[in-house]
């Protein structure tokens, strides 16, 4: 075990020990807070490789946005296998399959209740796509968890 782990662990045995409370709830919820972070960097990510593909190296807007999504798609994807979810089963190529089948989904159900809300129920475009922004991470997190990063490992049982 590299010293990193060995230290990490003894840190959680210690904290664990000393502030229950406060670790299980720690325990409970960091998950959800690595999803978020890996979905910022996500984002960060096709931003910057957007950014560099159009304005430096001066590719066609279609070919900078293709990339930089791609690019981001991978760094979610591995960020939420490894990190968030800690899967670390080698089913990358069904796992990867799952994962562009929820993307494909999670577009069309954007575009379908964005129209919904904005078109039909004449809410304000911005405030439709942050409803929907928040039911959609809500439901990437359970398909993520509970689908595609599975893990077999019992959780902590804080109570």
């Amino acid at each position: 075990m590299s010293l990193l782990n060995k230290l990490y662990f003894q840190f959680r045995h210690f904290f664990s020990g000393r502030f229950p409370k406060i670790y299980c709830f720690c325990e409970n919820f960091k998950a959800i807070v690595k999803f978020f972070i890996s979905g910022c960097l996500a984002g960060g990510t096709d931003l910057i490789f957007l950014f560099i593909f159009y304005d430096l190296l001066n590719w066609g807007l279609v070919v900078s946005t293709s990339a930089a999504f791609v690019l981001s798609f991978l760094v979610s994807f591995t960020l939420q296998k490894f990190w968030t979810f800690r899967n670390y089963r080698k089913e990358m190529f069904r796992q990867l399959f799952l994962y562009i089948l929820n993307a494909f989904i999670g577009l069309n159900v954007n575009a379908f209740l964005m129209h919904l809300l904005v078109n039909r129920l004449h809410v304000w475009y911005i405030l439709s796509q942050i409803i929907v922004n928040i039911f959609l991470g809500v439901y990437n997190f359970l398909v993520y968890k509970f689908i595609i990063f599975k893990n077999e490992k019992h959780e902590v049982n804080c109570q």
